[in-house]
């Protein structure tokens, strides 16, 4: 057995790729190569391709919609309880649409520092004025909104957001939704929340921070997600009230100009949805690896640990930065390759494109799955400690 810590455990019979904490499969459904649910999947798959073909060839406010699309919109509305939802043929495209076509130039935006490109590309698109706080600091957040509040005091027409990821990809840490939403209330913001690395993984059942925090989906305006995590196909979707919905079909870009997702690919996510609600023993078993990779990787000395308890993505900082991020970076990209050359063990370091304006300390990030076995884990942390032990071995 071979580990590949992107995220995936696979038997040696069916395939030689090492054991990755990488991969954004965080479930596992597409992992469970042997059970039921991997099947249901695929039949899912293979029946939508004989009877709709690969693609649709057109946008869906022309002849791209097809009742598969409908059926899986429906589904996550229903998953999710909320009144209506819409699909996005890719996953960055559902921020990078959703954000423009509600706020727009002369609008204020508070946004996360810690938000991953895909938010920040949708930031720039809406050419609203942006104003970050501290990451996941409430008492930023607040002074924030309180200045702006002050600062636009009289103004009329002034549409104001505030956008956070429920689990944040560039840190692992989760976002406190409870606050959030008093101080939404307080101020009378309007909240978009990303739920791409949450949906399907916290709450009880996998219905996202909402649920993790008891939160009534109806306080939210506007929730979106990539399907490309949890569901282990492709796509995005956003869900909310009828007219929130409704607005998207006419002044999304992502959805107006772009040929619709496949029929196969909705036909994967609604069956995916279906083994998450049948199937509450995948998440058990995530929250068992998670507490098992974290108690391995604790042992660390030369690590911290910087994400939140419950997240599926663990995330590594040096506990004594070398002060430069680009040293930093190269201290872990070798850790990373000689786990990945001399122990099978495929993890990598969070490098971010020069486009990426978050301005978080890089790290080594593992994406935790249900679909890992624990010695999966036990071996991934080994490798680490012992790698990490020799490349920074003189530093601490």
């Amino acid at each position: 057995m071979r580990v590949d810590l992107r995220g995936r455990s696979q038997d040696q019979s069916l395939s030689q790729s090492p054991n990755s904490i990488e991969c954004h499969d965080i479930v596992g459904v597409d992992s469970e190569k042997r059970k039921t649910s991997m099947v249901m999947t695929l039949d899912s798959c293979s029946s939508a391709l004989e009877k709709y073909g690969v693609g649709s060839c057109g946008p869906r406010g022309f002849y791209g919609t097809i009742d598969v699309h409908l059926d899986c919109e429906a589904r996550i509305a229903k998953f999710l309880g909320t009144p209506d939802s819409i699909l996005y043929s890719y996953g960055l495209s559902t921020m990078f649409s959703a954000i423009p076509a509600f706020s727009k130039k002369g609008d204020i935006i508070v946004a996360d520092e810690g938000v991953h490109w895909g938010i920040q590309n949708g930031l720039y698109l809406s050419r609203s004025t942006v104003v970050y706080f501290k990451h996941n600091d409430m008492d930023s957040l607040s002074k924030t909104l309180e200045n702006i509040t002050s600062k636009y005091k009289g103004t009329k027409n002034l549409r104001r957001y505030i956008v956070v990821e429920a689990l944040y990809q560039n840190s692992g840490q989760i976002a406190p939704l409870d606050e959030i939403i008093k101080l939404k209330e307080k101020y009378r913001f309007r909240i978009l929340l990303d739920e791409s690395n949450s949906f399907g993984v916290l709450g009880s059942s996998g219905r996202g921070l909402t649920e993790h925090y008891g939160v009534p989906v109806e306080k939210l305006d506007l929730i979106t997600a990539a399907m490309g995590h949890a569901l282990a196909t492709e796509g995005g979707f956003c869900t909310g009230s009828a007219r929130v919905i409704d607005h998207q079909r006419l002044s999304s870009s992502g959805y107006v100009f772009s040929a619709s997702l496949p029929p196969y690919l909705a036909s994967a996510a609604i069956t995916a949805i279906d083994v998450l609600d049948e199937n509450p023993n995948l998440l058990t078993k995530l929250k068992n690896n998670i507490a098992v990779l974290w108690k391995g990787l604790s042992r660390i000395p030369s690590f911290t640990i910087a994400s939140h308890p419950e997240s599926p993505i663990v995330y590594l900082r040096l506990k004594q930065s070398t002060g430069s991020l680009k040293d930093d970076l190269q201290l872990l990209e070798n850790i990373a390759e000689r786990t990945l050359k001399e122990d099978s063990v495929f993890v990598a370091a969070s490098r971010r494109s020069t486009l990426d304006k978050c301005k978080l300390p890089v790290g080594i990030r593992l994406f935790v799955s249900a679909g890992h076995e624990e010695s999966d884990l036990h071996k991934a942390s080994e490798s680490l400690e012992r790698v990490a032990a020799i490349v920074l071995g003189g530093r601490n």
